[in-house]
């Protein structure tokens, strides 16, 4: 019984994102912890960062992710993009370790022009030196998988477990699992015994001990469209099956597993209520 929450908004201050999550019904919750289509950004306030601190234990978040910023792009073939990338990927990480966030989630990248080859060796690079700078820092840099679509990196559990053992640091990479994008990827969660057989792969290329937490995401095209698009629970291809068995997973008890359906809260709600009523 993962701990069920959402994506939640920091508009008017980080600080009262926890409250939006209590809210909403969440244990858990995602956030960014800076506008997601900015390069630059102010930073943190010690009053916000006291403030979180504070909104988590009193609104009983017992769960929190971050997700990075869209622009970045690690795998990218232009450097100026790359290096843009990693001063703002070096931000989010000090925003996670400030505000106390265990789990700093992201994509892989594309390679676009390139070659899959050379955009994982930027990809791996780019992470390298980033741990590199922060050897002390606890957040946990935690691949998401993704749909697949032409140049991008993470479509496949071989690559992603590529990348991991390429950086070479296997306390610091984890993996968030968007169960919309996998669906996307090819990997069929429908049935039950189809679920079980994803994870049973996953765990013999990556190893489940790796899996830190999930999208839950239904998803509004076919099984391997490679297309990126979420639909709400039951509302999509996927269907409610797959979500009942992992908020049931005796594996997965203390993973964060949040919401990034459309539709604003009143379809959070919605959804939440749903995965609750799903618990046995």
């Amino acid at each position: 019984m993962g701990l069920l929450g959402c994506h939640v908004s920091i508009a008017d201050g980080i600080q009262k994102a926890p409250q939006r999550g209590r809210d909403l019904g969440c244990e858990a919750i995602q956030i960014f912890t800076r506008n997601p289509n900015q390069w630059k950004c102010k930073p943190l306030s010690n009053d916000a960062i006291d403030g979180f601190q504070t909104a988590i234990k009193e609104c009983e978040i017992h769960a929190v992710m971050t997700h990075s910023i869209y622009l970045i792009n690690l795998a990218s073939g232009d450097r100026n993009i790359r290096k843009r990338s990693e001063v703002a990927f070096l931000d989010e990480m000090d925003r996670c370790e400030a505000l106390g966030i265990p789990y700093l989630v992201f994509h892989p990248g594309s390679y676009r022009e390139s070659t899959e080859k050379k955009g994982i060796r930027r990809l791996v690079r780019s992470i390298q030196r980033l741990l590199q700078k922060r050897p002390n820092q606890s957040v946990k840099l935690c691949i998401e998988n993704t749909a697949g679509a032409g140049s991008l990196l993470g479509g496949n559990f071989e690559q992603i477990a590529e990348i991991r053992e390429k950086i070479g640091s296997p306390d610091r990479i984890k993996i968030c699992f968007d169960t919309s994008h996998a669906f996307a990827a090819g990997y069929d969660l429908r049935a039950p015994e189809g679920l079980q057989e994803v994870f049973d792969h996953f765990d013999s290329i990556i190893g489940l001990e790796h899996l830190i937490g999930f999208h839950l995401n239904d998803s509004k095209v076919e099984l391997g469209s490679r297309r990126d698009r979420h639909e709400n629970i039951g509302h999509g291809h996927i269907g409610i099956v797959p979500f009942k068995q992992l908020v049931n997973d005796q594996r997965f008890l203390e993973h964060p597993m949040t919401l990034e359906t459309p539709g604003g809260d009143e379809w959070f709600r919605r959804n939440l209520k749903l995965l609750f009523q799903l618990r046995e």
